[in-house]
């Protein structure tokens, strides 16, 4: 049972990082209900779930491969030989882009890792209001869009607005692709360009978050018996598997169609979840 558990979650995991539906809310509900999460410390239960993000980091790695070779290079040889920002070309402004948009997440992060790694973040009341208040901001996101700036309209305004936007994700119930994503449909970008600078965006957030607690948090996070070595590396695998399918599926799904799909399943779990604890 308690590998299925870690296969579970891992699936929950991987599904959810991407679509904007929040995945730390998911695996803290399906933890809940299963009876697992109280077997865990709070700050132990938030270093797992940045380790699992591990896995959803190698399937982005690996779904923009050639994006990120791109940028990389671009990005080196045009710094490098010291081209002015307006001369250099769209992979090393993406590059610019990137970095930029990650610093207030970085900075936010450190700042409140007491309060994410706490209680609060599991609170399933406060996961619930936080899903339903912020699928109304994506249902006005979707109807206020415009979708006619491509991926080379980017400015490094931008950058700092996404980048901000996904702060709130540092927050149960928000979602990182959510809060991206939307902040790109107010931008006028198109739904496919929102959602690919929001996964690149991702992959310092992730990285740091995973690596930072996989350093502080693993040798505890690994000696409690409910998680253990093999159950989190199962876990991490089954999130980079499961992770790599939704990012293909989502990047296909939004060149047609909207996010308001998510927005409504949003407010239908969190209004779920809400009645559930009233009236257990």
């Amino acid at each position: 049972m308690e590998y299925f558990v870690h296969i579970l979650l891992g699936i929950v995991q991987g599904l959810t990082e991407f679509l904007p539906v929040s995945s730390s809310a998911h695996l803290t509900i399906v933890a809940t209900l299963l009876g697992y999460v109280h077997t865990v410390p709070p700050e132990m239960w938030t270093a797992y779930i940045a380790v699992m993000q591990l896995g959803t980091l190698v399937a982005v790695l690996l779904y923009f491969r050639n994006d990120i070779f791109d940028i990389t290079r671009a990005f080196l040889q045009e710094n490098l030989r010291r081209v002015s920002f307006a001369e250099q070309s769209a992979h090393a402004r993406m590059g610019w882009y990137v970095i930029i948009g990650s610093v207030p997440i970085g900075t936010l992060g450190l700042a409140l890792k007491k309060i994410i790694e706490g209680t609060i973040t599991k609170d399933l009341m406060i996961i619930a209001v936080s899903m339903i208040g912020f699928s109304f901001v994506m249902i006005l996101a979707e109807r206020v869009a415009h979708h006619h700036r491509s991926i080379d309209n980017l400015t490094w305004k931008d950058a700092v607005l996404v980048g901000m936007a996904q702060t709130l994700a540092l927050m149960p119930g928000f979602s990182r692709s959510g809060t991206t994503i939307s902040a790109g449909l107010f931008l006028g970008l198109n739904r496919d360009v929102a959602g690919r600078f929001s996964f690149l965006l991702s992959i310092p957030a992730v990285t740091a978050s995973g690596l930072l607690e996989l350093r502080h948090g693993f040798s505890g996070m690994t000696s409690i018996p409910s998680l253990n070595l093999e159950g989190v590396l199962i876990s991490t695998i089954t999130a980079g598997v499961s992770g790599y399918l939704t990012i293909a599926f989502l990047l296909r799904f939004l060149r047609t169609h909207s996010i308001m799909i998510f927005a409504v399943y949003r407010i239908l779990l969190g209004s779920g979840i809400i009645a559930w604890l009233l009236l257990r």
